[in-house]
C-alpha cells in the first residue's frame, strides 16, 4: 500500500504564469490550475502568496497561462524556487522568449491562454483565482511538463 498523500498520487501538467504589471513582466510555476467551465471556458488558477506573481495580476488582472513542454524541466528552478521580487527571470531567460501582445512567453511551450482574472478566494498559501478565458493559441507539437516528471529528475518532492 502506498504511502502518498492522495492528493500527491496524480500526475499533472505543469504550467507557467506569465504576468505584468506595466513596468515588469514575470513568470512562476503554477500546477493547481482546473478547467472549471465549458461555456464561457473559465480556469480557477492557485497564485502563491507573497509573490511577484499575485502583485502583478492583482495590479494587471491579465495574465497569460502556458503549458509547458517536457523539455522546459529546466526552467523549474528558476521560475519556481527563485521569487520575482528579488530576481529578473525574463533577463535570464531572454533567449527562450517571444512577445505575444504586451507578455513574454515561452517559446517552447505547447500553448497559451490569455486569462482575466474576475474573482479571487483567499485559499490558504495561495489565492484560488477564477478566470475567463480571452484567447489562446497553440505552439508546439510537444510533450507536456507534468508533475511526475520533476519528482521522478527530484526537481520537487515526491
Amino acid at each position: 500500500m502506498t504511502r502518498k498523500k492522495p492528493w500527491n498520487r496524480i500526475d499533472v501538467p505543469v504550467y507557467s504564469v506569465s504576468s505584468y504589471n506595466e513596468t515588469k513582466n514575470n513568470m512562476n510555476i503554477c500546477t493547481y490550475v482546473t478547467a472549471i467551465s465549458m461555456h464561457p471556458k473559465k480556469f480557477i488558477v492557485g497564485i502563491y502568496k507573497n509573490t511577484c506573481t499575485l502583485y502583478n495580476v492583482q495590479l494587471y488582472p491579465k495574465f497569460v497561462l502556458q503549458l509547458l513542454s517536457e523539455k522546459q524541466f529546466n526552467l523549474i528552478k528558476l521560475l519556481g524556487k527563485t521569487t520575482g521580487l528579488n530576481s529578473d527571470k525574463i533577463s535570464r531567460i531572454k533567449t527562450k522568449l517571444i512577445k505575444w501582445k504586451e507578455f513574454d512567453i515561452l517559446k517552447d511551450a505547447i500553448a497559451i491562454i490569455e486569462m482575466e482574472a474576475i474573482e479571487w478566494m483567499d485559499a490558504g498559501d495561495h489565492w484560488a483565482v477564477l478566470c475567463s478565458v480571452t484567447s489562446y493559441k497553440n505552439l508546439n507539437d510537444l510533450e507536456p511538463l507534468m508533475l511526475s516528471t520533476l519528482r521522478s529528475k527530484k526537481i520537487i518532492r515526491a
